[in-house]
């Protein structure tokens, strides 16, 4: 009876352990999209008022959990019934990642007019700015949910070979990972200025507190500038290492070249194509509608 019990303790343990160590893996492995989760989120909790910046981040964060709530059930059972279908999510996700990479790109080499998701009021009242916050709070919650599919897909396509209950645990805790992270990071930048303010007043304007305080201020639109960069280039990345790892045909396309080149190119390539098409459609769709 003992030897029993104390065998399925071992068994727990292994399990914990390989589960610890296929977390950290797969987390690896969803970095790209973490990092355009991060600077996207922490683009949309900026902005507001200084006394109100945690409370949105908060129902954002609030918001993620919900989503993965929702996305993480659907994506065992797809798994368990239908494996075929997270491989085919999973390259759909990548023509998405890709495909807003390179609209990124075009972005900033082709610049062009981009109208505000919301617009902005002179002198706005109370009730027009809790309006206002609340279409940010739900834009910002809709683009996680788009991101958070792709991290659970990313995450599943990992251990889609291994047992259900490997696969729930694994999944599970890079979701967490991945909310409490991103979330987590996104509450440090938005108050970065704050806190360099705070050094200022505490140094009164003078001395090392000052300089120190000036930098953060000034830091904060370039951190978030930057991780924007460094997101689209992870989109393109992790685009490119999906098709190369999952469809056939791509294996030994630049075989020679280094992995994350290879993977870069493919990414953009699949990217302006789908970005081509993108256009098109819609400039089908404009000339129908005229």
């Amino acid at each position: 009876m003992a030897s029993g019990f104390f065998a399925l303790l071992d068994d727990i343990a292994t399990l914990m352990d390989d589960v610890a160590a296929m977390s950290k893996i797969t987390t690896k492995k969803t970095a790209g999209i973490l990092g355009d989760d991060l600077a996207v989120n922490a683009e949309k909790a900026s902005g507001f008022v200084s006394s109100r910046e945690l409370p949105v981040l908060w129902a954002i964060t609030k918001g993620s959990f919900l989503n993965k709530l929702i996305i993480l059930p659907v994506a065992f059972l797809l798994s368990a019934f239908l494996p075929w279908a997270v491989t085919l999510i999973l390259i759909l996700g990548g023509v998405y990642l890709a495909f807003e990479g390179a609209e990124k790109v075009y972005g900033f080499f082709v610049p062009h007019k981009v109208e505000p998701a919301v617009a902005a009021l002179e002198n706005p009242s109370k009730s027009e700015v809790l309006d206002l916050e609340n279409k940010k709070i739900k834009s910002a919650i809709l683009t996680d949910f788009i991101l958070s599919v792709e991290i659970v897909i990313i995450a599943l396509g990992t251990v889609v070979g291994e047992s259900i209950l490997f696969q729930v645990l694994v999944v599970s805790v890079v979701a967490v990972i991945a909310t409490i992270g991103v979330y987590g990071i996104v509450a440090l930048i938005v108050r970065m200025d704050d806190f360099g303010l705070r050094l200022i007043q505490l140094g009164n304007g003078k001395g090392i507190l000052k300089a120190l305080g000036n930098f953060l201020v000034q830091a904060l639109p370039k951190v978030i500038k930057s991780l924007s960069v460094i997101g689209t280039l992870a989109l393109l990345l992790v685009s490119g290492g999906i098709f190369v790892h999952n469809l056939e045909f791509l294996h030994h396309v630049l075989e020679s070249w280094p992995s994350f080149l290879r993977e870069f190119i493919v990414g953009l390539i699949v990217g302006f194509l789908a970005l081509l098409l993108f256009k098109l459609v819609k400039a089908l769709i404009g000339k129908f509608r005229d």
